[in-house]
């Protein structure tokens, strides 16, 4: 498979990324801006989530309702999130309305009307999602287990905290964009059917401006304390737990990777195995890779009760440490299977692509190609794997739990 990756860079230092998929008839593009949880002043804790409703209340001619009715008659699957580094924006459509939807996104990104009543509207949208944490508490013990992973402010809640939220200002959040919707370092994807000339033609009379500012990253501190509870008179204990792994770019990370994918890529994985299948403690078991540019961990969750919180806890970290004893042949294969088969299915989807080469691009400073991703994870081997988790030992975990019952971290 031939894969091609279009790059313009404008005048102003915004980035213009796209990649062709001759099989579809679909586009799909996303603005990141610089705007992520871990770039808003202090006491603004989720801040970005009403910012994203906001703006789309209303840009340039039209107010809040002709301009739904604008992107609705475009066809738009509107897609958009805060993560610790951006705000995305962007959306999946017919390829033939691309050029329509990106001056209405223009729109929205440069001339927001930003009006008072409808910030309102906005930040209880934003307070009430924060409440209904309380209804999830497997995405609520996650969300709190990268902010005390991460230093802080790389782990920070993108949905926020109702305090802060509560206290932020229609003036303060206007500020927070004028000094976040910063071109010269937002990046813009397109991926599927369209005219990379087209795109840059007109991204340079769209999104051409002279400001050339930087946006500081932010001080990392790390946190102290290992272990954090949170109270709830609930019939299960919810258990987070994370460790420290390779970033992104190091040269071990698909090791890393295919190591994940033995403890926890399937039903016949480790924690399934071992957690829930032959011993019976939970209901729900399962661990993933997760990477920002300037650190990385390996996630687990599991959801049990009470009285079996504790075993839960020692045998899913045990087999994170039983890892490095030994890796079969078979475990290997079906780990590579199965990652693999999720980069097939990413490559059948624009919006997943657009995604994909964002991401890669502020992280790596490059796109990889899915030829290279694959060739990497293929050359994997029990070797491989078994030395990066020689090197690289799964201990020091940062345990959060919800429930009636806390547990011991040793």
């Amino acid at each position: 498979m031939v894969e091609k990756i279009d790059k313009h860079i404008l005048k102003n230092g915004m980035v213009l990324l796209g990649e062709p998929m001759e099989v579809v008839e679909s586009a799909a593009f996303n603005f990141m801006l610089p705007m992520g949880a871990s770039l808003l002043p202090d006491g603004c804790c989720g801040a970005g989530t009403v910012i994203i409703d906001w703006i789309f209340r209303g840009a340039g001619a039209r107010g809040s309702k002709e301009l739904c009715d604008a992107l609705d008659s475009l066809g738009l699957h509107r897609s958009g999130g805060i993560s610790s580094s951006h705000m995305t924006i962007g959306a999946v459509l017919e390829a033939s309305n691309l050029h329509e939807s990106l001056d209405i996104y223009r729109d929205v990104i440069r001339s927001s009307r930003l009006e008072a009543d409808q910030f309102e509207l906005s930040k209880q949208l934003a307070i009430d999602v924060v409440k209904g944490l309380d209804d999830d508490p497997r995405q609520k013990v996650m969300l709190k287990l990268r902010e005390k992973f991460y230093p802080e402010p790389l782990g920070r809640n993108s949905l926020g905290d109702i305090e802060e939220l509560e206290a932020l200002t229609v003036d303060k959040a206007a500020e927070i964009i004028k000094m976040n919707f910063n071109l010269s370092q937002a990046i813009f994807m397109v991926a599927g059917k369209y005219d990379f000339s087209e795109v840059v033609r007109q991204a340079e009379n769209l999104f051409e401006t002279d400001e050339s500012n930087s946006i500081e990253a932010p001080t990392a501190i790390a946190h102290e304390n290992k272990y954090t509870h949170l109270p709830n008179d609930g019939a299960q204990v919810h258990i987070g737990l994370m460790t420290r792994t390779v970033l992104p770019g190091d040269e071990d990370y698909y090791n890393a990777r295919v190591a994940v994918s033995v403890l926890s890529g399937g039903m016949s994985a480790r924690l399934f195995t071992e957690v829930r299948e032959k011993r019976g403690l939970c209901y729900a078991v399962g661990a993933r890779y997760h990477g920002l540019k300037e650190a990385a961990g390996i996630a687990c969750y599991a959801g049990t009760t009470p009285e079996k919180a504790q075993e839960t806890l020692d045998v899913i970290t045990a087999e994170f440490k039983r890892l490095a004893d030994g890796i079969s042949e078979e475990e290997i294969q079906r780990a590579k299977v199965g990652l693999k088969s999720t980069l097939v299915l990413q490559s059948e989807s624009s919006c997943s692509r657009a995604n994909g080469i964002g991401s890669d691009y502020y992280i790596l400073g490059r796109v990889r190609s899915l030829d290279e991703i694959k060739e990497k994870i293929e050359a994997t081997s029990v070797d491989s794997v078994l030395a990066f988790l020689r090197k690289n030992e799964f201990k020091d975990f940062t345990v959060v739990t919800i429930g009636p019952k806390e547990v011991k971290v040793g």
